[in-house]
């Protein structure tokens, strides 16, 4: 077991109860919390539904930052109710334009050594100022909020040894695609990623809060940096110095893995299409045609990434063949570079300047034409997220980027005929938190406003002796939950699942042939039970627990592959979904998506005891499949009551 380790020390400090060996359910206390609007809204809807007066974290903060495009009603709604209840509740309320919550909470609220959970997979970022940061499905937020400790595995520790420093031209982002090369998107549930080494004290908190926000693609728990004398700097040019506390590994900590990477040997990199460990360098890319380029996120919109750009851009024109956009992470950011020129410098070379929110990142906008290639600064470039099906989008650094909207193409920034800006650490970030509303001390006379479009968490009824199963679709691997549950503009259908489970798996639906939505509908009408076959590492991606949500309202009762991810398990588990395993994955094969599957005898669950299931084809013929799983007793309750909200307590 590793001794002496960042994780470790924090974990220790919020421990509950549980195991400490890795693999064990463990549980530990919650400091802090955040949620986002498309997430947020179940959240407090799920917060409201268990009864509770007033958070009890020491700190939450809702966040309006995705859904922010008004076509309709649905979004002011969202935000009028979320603003209410948060007063309601003893949450501090961001507005929209104030910034995209990961980037805002890092500024304003985040605190080393503390435990941060949050509604959003982007979560780890604030593991750059030394936080146990983790996304979470809005339930487990809710429940956090309520006191509930949360639930995870005592997690692995993979050591990142840094060395050495970067390069001119080279970026932190170039870090975590190397990384991401390295350790891929799947095969590391349960695993928690810590940086050490020399190399640490050579990156600002903006570089390594990009580092650990893209650790979420790895699918681990959570990325954590030290506090040191870096994040000390940070914290009182953001005038919250008195909340630094030093956290640093001990001499000789051990690691379950250790990961050395050199700094200098970095060179610039991109995530190629479709996802985001299909990296290659920018020297194999180079001389591709651009037609996009959009500079952003709440991986790279901090103020150190857009001084970057104004200094490369200045006295610059943008390449006439592209169409180039930046969304600044934060009001705070978007403020001090119109203060001291830097924006005009961007927007007289030619770019478009965005609004301070999640935007094109989650296809709200920004959607590339068909047929072209689009970079961006974002942390995912699943297939079609972007708004476009068939898209090719290349994850990259901000000097990437701004080189390819200046040539036109994906160019390797040091080819280019410039100097390399030096960017100053920050002595003192401009502060201006007006847009963000404390809670009142006495909310007895705040009323929640709620407007039509806003429904309620659904029920669930418990989990049924005999699962009479029909395969409603059978996919492959790396299904992500934007997959799953589309967002770009269906988001705004969030709080109606009526409504949003229409479009469940819709990326897979043929013309002329019924949807998803359709099938399980037909399937639950007929009294009968939903199940999703898969292959490995389904659910990988966003923690938007609507993928769990809506395949629970049309019936769904178990879902079957290879591996299931982390966040997504956990949302099935918590609406009363079992998550469950092939014993031999050759069974896959020989499933088809016209086939039943009966599991007898489902409420003996058992920890750590397989399941038996047969399956039957259309031809009348029929064989055993053996189901593992690997819910704990707790998981298992949950399970067998319907869900979370059905249980007590």
């Amino acid at each position: 077991m590793a001794k002496g380790t960042v994780v470790q020390k924090i974990i220790d400090r919020h421990y509950v109860s549980g195991g400490k060996q890795p693999g064990e359910p463990v549980a530990v206390r919650i400091d802090q919390t955040l949620t986002q609007d498309a997430t947020g809204t179940m959240a407090y809807l799920e917060l409201e539904a268990m009864k509770i007066d007033r958070v009890k974290t020491e700190l939450s903060v809702s966040y309006v930052d995705h859904n922010m495009m008004q076509n309709g009603p649905e979004n002011r709604n969202d935000h009028l109710y979320l603003q209410t209840v948060a007063a309601k509740k003893g949450v501090y309320f961001s507005r929209p334009g104030n910034g995209i919550c990961h980037q805002v909470h890092l500024e304003r609220f985040g605190v080393p050594g503390k435990t941060l959970l949050g509604s959003d997979s982007h979560t780890p970022t604030n593991g750059g100022i030394g936080m146990m940061a983790i996304g979470a499905g809005g339930l487990d937020v809710a429940l956090a909020m309520a006191g509930v400790p949360f639930r995870m595995s005592y997690p692995k520790i993979i050591g990142v040894e840094l060395s050495g420093a970067l390069s001119s031209w080279c970026a932190a982002k170039d870090v975590i695609l190397k990384l991401l090369s390295v350790l891929s998107t799947k095969g590391n549930v349960g695993c928690i990623i810590e940086y050490f080494g020399d190399g640490v004290s050579t990156l600002s908190v903006p570089e390594r809060a990009t580092i650990t926000n893209m650790g979420a693609e790895f699918g681990v728990t959570t990325s954590v940096f030290p506090s040191d004398d870096k994040t000390k700097a940070f914290l009182e040019a953001q005038g919250r110095g008195d909340v630094w506390t030093e956290l640093l590994p001990d001499a000789g900590a051990e690691y379950d893995r250790v990961i050395k990477l050199d700094l200098s040997e970095v060179e610039p990199m991109a995530a190629c299409p479709s996802s985001p460990d299909n990296i290659s360098t920018i020297r194999e890319l180079a001389g591709k045609k651009v037609d996009q380029v959009i500079i952003g996120s709440c991986t790279n919109s901090s103020y150190r990434d857009l001084m970057i750009v104004a200094a490369m851009l200045k006295n610059k024109r943008v390449s006439d063949t592209v169409t180039f956009a930046i969304a600044p992470g934060s009001k705070q950011v978007l403020e001090m570079i119109s203060r001291n020129g830097a924006l005009a410098d961007i927007i007289a070379s030619g770019a478009r300047i965005l609004e301070a929110g999640c935007g094109a990142c989650i296809g709200q906008g920004q959607s590339p034409a068909d047929d072209t290639v689009s970079l961006r600064t974002f942390n995912r470039n699943f297939a079609g997220r972007t708004g476009t099906k068939g898209d090719s989008a290349y994850l990259v650094s901000p000097e990437v980027a701004c080189a390819a909207a200046l040539t036109g193409a994906i160019t390797d920034p040091r080819e280019l005929k410039m100097d390399y800006p030096r960017i100053e650490d920050v002595e003192e970030f401009l502060i201006n938190d007006d847009m963000i509303i404390p809670p009142p001390a006495d909310s007895s006379q705040v009323e929640i406003i709620r407007k039509p479009t806003i429904g309620s968490p659904p029920e669930n009824g418990p989990l049924p002796e005999v699962i009479d199963g029909a395969v409603v679709i059978k996919v492959g691997d790396k299904i992500t939950t934007d997959h799953i549950m589309p967002a770009g503009i269906h988001l705004k259908l969030r709080s109606n699942i009526p409504a949003y489970s229409k479009v469940v798996f819709e990326c897979f639906t043929e013309e002329g042939k019924p949807s998803f939505a359709e099938r399980a509908a037909a399937v639950r009408d007929a009294g009968r039970h939903g199940v999703i076959v898969g292959r490995d590492s389904y659910g990988q991606g966003s923690s938007r627990e609507h993928a769990a949500i809506c395949p629970m309202y049309l019936g769904v009762k178990a879902v079957i592959a290879f591996a299931i991810e982390r966040i997504h398990s956990a949302n099935l588990i918590n609406f009363g979904i079992m998550p469950l395993v092939f014993v031999d994955h050759s069974d896959y094969d020989r499933i088809d998506q016209t086939d039943t599957i009966t599991i007898n005898n489902a409420r003996e669950l058992k920890v750590g005891a397989n399941l038996n299931a047969t399956v039957s084809k259309s031809n009348g013929e029929s064989f055993s499949i053996e189901l593992a799983h690997k819910m704990s007793e707790e998981d298992i309750q949950i399970v067998l009551a319907g869900g979370r909200l059905n249980c007590a307590g």
